[in-house]
């Protein structure tokens, strides 16, 4: 089974450009716990996700260490959330990603989602994406063609 057979082909992307508050919405909206970050052209430029949204709401080790009494109020943390929401994509993104070309291997792509720690994985053929392909979709489809569920 190659990637290009279990990709999902409509895929949600963003631009560097948008904001934090834009990918919450978007992430929300589409019931999805990330995405790619895609240049004008269509390339790939990152990925975002809940977890480098999440992150973001704690300080940097710098900002930490210079004023570290201002971040003990972890309650306060959460208002944050004001601070942050038009920081742009570019960034709190993730930019040193990995993606996979769509006649991989499916289980190429779960090995490389397992090894690195991440969800999911961009398609990308000619430099543009074409799909995303994520370890439960891969669980699912391989699970249930083996065991004929």
């Amino acid at each position: 089974m190659k990637v290009r057979d279990v990709m999902e082909h409509h895929v949600v992307t963003v631009r560097p450009d948008d904001t934090y508050e834009d990918v919450a919405k978007l992430l929300n909206e589409h019931q999805v716990s990330g995405v790619p970050v895609v240049d004008a052209e269509g390339r790939l430029a990152g990925m975002v996700s809940e977890k480098d949204l999440y992150r973001i709401l704690y300080p940097f080790y710098s900002s930490y260490y210079e004023h570290p009494v201002s971040y003990t109020d972890l309650e306060q943390r959460e208002e944050k959330v004001d601070d942050v929401r038009a920081k742009k994509v570019e960034v709190f993104m993730t930019k040193d990603t990995i993606s996979i070309e769509p006649d991989a291997p499916v289980m190429r792509a779960g090995g490389i989602m397992l090894a690195k720690r991440i969800a999911r994985l961009p398609v990308v053929e000619d430099g543009k994406i074409i799909g995303l392909v994520s370890r439960s979709r891969i669980f699912k489809l391989v699970i249930k063609e083996q065991l004929g569920l």
